[in-house]
């Protein structure tokens, strides 16, 4: 039958059916699927190496007869290159639902699975920094698919990190994202890793040790600097970490503040580490007014600002080009002058290279308790000698 409206319009499948095909005898191929329910579909149907295929062109009350003409038309033209039209289709939708989940699964969805499926198993110390370092470097990109996170995307923020002057931060970014893709490649859900191979600024290592002048002003500026100004005092004295002091809580503190013993889970080598802490710092302590789990609260939670509060404490010392972790490698120096033998200093500092790398690492369990106690006495009246000594000749009262 030639399909007209007024057909369609009164085509009905017959009663005990539970449907039938009327076909087009105007377009070969173009049919329309009759239900018992009053039901009626556009269908294209056409034979594809010897196998009947059907493929459905939505209602007859949305497409119209000339649309659907049309529709099946194109499909048989397909059929008559050798091109399956139903598995084209099938091809195309498989293509959409895929772009829909690369759509879905964007970056902040890749670092997430990433942390709570993979870092895991890793030190927390690592898994917080990794995550968080490229949280903040990608923020921009956090929603885009993280398929669509192109090499071009990296470079720049890793280029505008190390501009900033920092390019070892520049050179973690990168290998945490390295090691984030890395992962998600061998799980499928990304296809290439735009952190390979990337062409990194040089990193140059860093020997600024601080003089003892240096020093001093540096120490009589943290006079009443609040929070800033107890961190750095306590990096002077113990030479820990800046992320470890700051995150200092009274827990770890021995009740009569004589030791501090930092968890594996806040040392960056994973392993816990007790500081003794001599009669300067632990006067330090005892100043401290206790108002919460932490020695050294920020506004809200850890201590925040660093580059403000570090800024400002420059200009009251007079003491440029240093950073806070240069307090670590000056009182190593320091150490060394003081005669202090190295492998007590790499124990004060919990450094795993060196001395106590290797076969040495693995037989050598003396602790070092009462040489790392006296070292750091020995340091800490060395500091308020030089202290005194600047103070006299600024006419500043000493610590």
């Amino acid at each position: 039958m030639k399909l007209t409206l007024t057909r369609i319009d009164g085509l009905q499948c017959p009663a005990g059916k539970r449907d039938m095909l009327v076909f087009d005898d105007e377009q070969r191929g173009l049919g329309i699927r009759v239900t018992a329910s009053g039901g009626k579909t556009f269908v294209a149907q056409y034979s594809f190496h010897g196998q009947k295929r059907r493929i459905p062109l939505g209602s007859c009350r949305a497409v119209s007869l000339a649309k659907a003409r049309d529709a099946v038309r194109a499909i048989m033209g397909d059929v008559a290159r050798g091109i399956d039209p139903a598995t084209e289709r099938q091809k195309a939708a498989a293509e959409t639902r895929r772009k829909a989940a690369e759509e879905a699964y964007t970056l902040a969805t890749l670092l997430d699975d990433w942390q709570s499926l993979h870092l895991t198993t890793k030190r927390p110390r690592y898994a917080a920094e990794a995550v968080r370092a490229l949280r903040n470097a990608f923020r921009s990109y956090l929603e885009m698919p993280a398929t669509d996170l192109a090499r071009a995307h990296v470079v720049k923020i890793v280029d505008a990190l190390a501009r900033r002057g920092q390019p070892a931060m520049a050179a973690r970014t990168a290998a945490y994202g390295k090691a984030a893709f890395g992962w998600a490649l061998k799980r499928g859900t990304v296809t290439v890793n735009p952190f390979v191979d990337l062409p990194l600024a040089p990193i140059t290592r860093r020997d600024r040790v601080l003089t003892s002048d240096e020093l001093a002003a540096i120490w009589l500026a943290t006079e009443n600097g609040g929070t800033f100004g107890g961190i750095v005092r306590m990096l002077i004295l113990t030479g820990q970490r800046r992320e470890e002091v700051a995150g200092m809580t009274w827990a770890e503190l021995s009740d009569d503040l004589s030791t501090w013993t930092i968890p594996a889970a806040r040392a960056k080598n994973g392993v816990t580490h007790i500081v003794p802490i001599a009669p300067t710092a632990r006067e330090l302590l005892g100043e401290i007014e206790r108002s919460g789990e932490l020695v050294f609260p920020g506004l809200r939670g850890a201590f925040g600002g660093w580059s403000k509060a570090k800024a400002a404490m420059d200009v009251r010392s007079g003491v440029t080009n240093w950073r806070l972790h240069d307090l670590r490698r000056t009182m190593a120096t320091g150490l060394q002058g003081l005669g202090i033998r190295l492998e007590v200093t790499e124990q004060i500092l919990n450094h795993i290279g060196g001395s106590r790398a290797g076969v040495v690492g693995i037989y050598q369990r003396h602790d070092f308790a009462q040489e790392k106690q006296s070292a750091l006495e020995a340091w800490g009246a060395h500091v308020a000698e030089v202290v005194g000594e600047r103070a006299t000749s600024s006419n500043v009262v000493p610590l």
